[in-house]
């Protein structure tokens, strides 16, 4: 039976939430000019996590899990990403680069079900390995090798906490993003007391700006907030496989964003490695949709 068109409000509800979530790259590299990165990932899980703790019920899900998903998403995704973006890479390719989490996720995933690779995984994944390839041959100044492998890791630390939050059902995100924070901040603080230094963090708070304190207020407001609370409503409201490829307009906005406001560059090659990677999730994502529609029915 063929899916119900995405009326026009949700669909620009859909396209309004990969916008802040592709531009927040460009926003992280404001907050990231004055605070630390580590302690910036700090005070952004401590935003999302205050407030919002009074008035979002903890989801009906383990302490274990809630400390499993806290911690492979604070200090995993987001601590290893601010490290990275501390210098390492730019916001551009970082939006870009992360998405391979997708590739993480199949694998970890098949990992512990059991479960065969298919033959359009390994063309979306050989789409994007070369894409990802060309950007750590011609990166230069704007990703560096190791600013490539830590947004890599942050990548499967997100894959992680996906594989997590399968685990928990189905539970509000927002809630639950608003209560694993609270297992996000102490590893977060103790790392960055431990690789940054006290006399970093005092100097980044005290050096901070009114828009470095938005960026940091931005990560919880609209990327956790909005973005987790809209998300999860398209998500409630029409089939995944209608919402989730919108995700694919993330690295698009990220790397438009941060032409356009920060003036990176956009060279031959770079379009290219965005090109090849973008196939390749796009294969993953909508090869299956398209198989079943080519499909003779029943």
């Amino acid at each position: 039976m063929p899916q119900a068109a995405l009326p026009l409000r949700h669909f620009l509800l859909a396209l309004a939430v990969v916008a802040v979530w592709g531009t927040n790259f460009v926003v992280i590299r404001v907050g990231l000019d004055h605070l630390p990165p580590l302690l910036f990932a700090t005070l952004r899980f401590s935003m999302v996590l205050l407030p919002m703790a009074f008035f979002v019920k903890r989801p009906a899900v383990s302490w274990g899990n809630l400390a499993a998903y806290g911690v492979a998403i604070g200090a995993g995704q987001f601590g290893l990403l601010f490290m990275a973006m501390k210098g390492h890479i730019s916001p551009g390719l970082a939006s870009l680069v992360v998405q391979t989490q997708v590739f993480f996720t199949i694998g970890m995933a098949m990992w512990v079900s059991r479960e065969r690779v298919q033959g359009f995984q390994v063309v979306a994944l050989l789409l994007a390995a070369s894409g990802i390839i060309l950007i750590a041959a011609h990166g230069g100044g704007s990703a560096r090798p190791l600013g490539v492998i830590l947004v890599l890791l942050a990548a499967a630390s997100w894959s992680a906490g996906n594989i997590v939050a399968r685990q928990a059902g189905a539970v509000n995100m927002l809630g639950y993003v608003v209560w694993a924070s609270l297992f996000s901040i102490p590893p977060l603080f103790a790392m960055s007391l431990w690789l940054e230094g006290w006399p970093a963090i005092v100097q980044g708070v005290t050096a901070a700006t009114p828009w470095t304190w938005a960026a940091v207020a931005w990560q919880a407001v609209g990327n956790t907030m909005f973005g987790y609370a809209a998300w999860g409503w398209l998500l409630a409201r029409h089939p995944a496989a209608t919402i989730t490829p919108m995700a694919l307009l993330v690295p698009v906005f990220g790397m438009g964003a941060s032409a356009l406001l920060l003036h990176e560059s956009l060279p031959a090659w770079k379009l290219i490695a965005a090109a090849l990677v973008l196939t390749g999730l796009a294969v993953n994502m909508l090869w299956p949709k398209v198989r079943a529609r080519l499909s003779p029915a029943a």
